[in-house]
């Protein structure tokens, strides 16, 4: 039944699909810089093939889905399926040179976060959804800019830890046949002087933008049915880019219990299992 429901979906949106993305471009003030193929089907049926990890404030993009939150102006989590003909650089890419952050119109005024919030805030706005995943066209390229894409990131994490796992998922677009990857803050307890554990974080203003005090990756790996799971949690501060990557990875029950997110839920229950069971060998062999 819900292959048919996307079949209607599909079949409903790809009708108009060209004049309303035109004119949704106008509505979101997105810049056009380049000829976008947007009159190409929707690609969300492949991207939440296996399942949506919560069903709140739900926003489809050309190329990923994000859950919007709206009281701390963050994505709850962002979402994209990746290939090699998607992440590949070529003559042809996407150039990010010209794009602007802007902020997302369709969310509403009161729960958006603006430029304005990052000015001298000390605070990167760092993409969940990295534009250098999205080369293959323009217009995807240029929305993984609107602001609802973006949390706070401290600069020296943004530029390189972070980039250093956003070009490691990269890369194994060319090793894996489809790469889904979830991505989103977190706000984690810290255990105070007095032995109780709070949650603390700061906010830019004006719009009171939280800032995570960590960032989750959760990958799914799929070749000819074949399945593997990376899930990778890393604090939101200045992080020694030598560190190997295998020092952040967390079983994905913890991001799931954190995060109040259920991930893989579109896969068999049993198929579920046997993937974290892996998971769960993998780390304890580290």
């Amino acid at each position: 039944m819900k292959k048919r429901v996307w079949g209607l979906v599909g079949c409903f949106v790809a009708g108009g699909f060209l004049g309303r993305e035109l004119e949704r471009r106008h509505t979101l003030g997105i810049p056009l810089l380049g000829e976008a193929k947007a009159a190409q089907p929707p690609r969300i049926p492949q991207i939440m093939r296996y399942g949506f990890p919560s069903n709140t404030n739900i926003k489809e993009r050309g190329n990923y889905v994000l859950s919007y939150d709206r009281r701390n102006r963050n994505p709850n989590w962002v979402f994209e399926h990746l290939t090699k003909d998607i992440v590949a650089k070529t003559e042809d890419s996407a150039d990010r040179t010209n794009i602007n952050f802007i902020e997302d119109q369709t969310i509403p005024k009161i729960f958006r976060s603006t430029n304005r919030d990052y000015l001298n805030s000390g605070y990167d706005r760092g993409h969940m959804a990295a534009a250098a995943n999205h080369r293959a066209d323009q217009y995807w390229m240029e929305e993984t800019f609107l602001l609802s894409n973006i949390s706070p990131q401290h600069p020296h994490f943004n530029r390189n830890a972070w980039n250093n796992l956003e070009r490691y998922v990269r890369s194994l677009a060319f090793h894996y046949e489809n790469v889904y990857v979830c991505t989103g803050p977190l706000y984690l307890p810290m255990r105070m002087p007095d032995g109780k554990s709070y949650v603390t974080y700061e906010v830019l203003e004006p719009n009171h933008v939280a800032v995570p005090t960590h960032f989750f990756k959760v990958v799914l790996l799929e070749t000819g049915g074949d399945f593997a799971l990376r899930s990778y949690v890393m604090p939101n501060r200045e992080v020694d880019p030598s560190t190997p990557l295998r020092e952040f990875e967390q079983p994905i029950e913890a991001i799931e219990k954190s995060a109040g997110l259920l991930f893989l839920s579109g896969l068999p229950s049993a198929q579920q299992r046997n993937i974290v069971q892996n998971q769960s060998r993998r780390l304890r062999a580290f």
